[in-house]
């Protein structure tokens, strides 16, 4: 077994031993983002070297606005306390030829679409 697989099997056994696990499916209309994106596309490549704009960084931005509107879904619970954290670390699963990575994009309420979307398309160090 290649060394990311044996860690992500190790983070996995971890996560799944400390965490609540909760699946939910939501559904939205795209419309609007689709049709910004259609848009934007051509301009946002030439305006951030090369950069796609991608589906991420707006769901990136979505999940940001909720964890500020319910800031007891972002905290942990640490004995009889709730921890409520101040920033907003987002992993989100990336297909690779090697398979599943969740890269994580640090403080990402202080960064804008660009720098989400080369964060979250480039796997980290770490995970290689």
């Amino acid at each position: 077994m290649s060394r990311r697989k044996k860690t992500a099997a190790k983070k996995l056994l971890e996560v799944s031993n400390n965490t609540a696990m909760l699946t939910t499916f939501n559904e939205i209309d795209m419309t609007n983002v689709m049709n910004l994106r259609k848009r934007k596309k051509e301009q946002f490549i030439k305006d951030h070297d090369g950069t796609k704009l991608g589906f991420m960084s707006f769901f990136t931005k979505a999940a940001v606005a909720a964890l500020k509107k319910y800031p007891e879904v972002n905290a942990e619970i640490d004995g009889d306390d709730m921890i409520t954290k101040q920033f907003y670390d987002i992993g989100v699963a990336v297909s690779t030829d090697d398979g599943l990575l969740v890269p994580f994009v640090r403080d990402c309420d202080k960064k804008n679409f660009a720098e989400i979307e080369n964060e979250n398309c480039k796997p980290s160090e770490k995970s290689t």
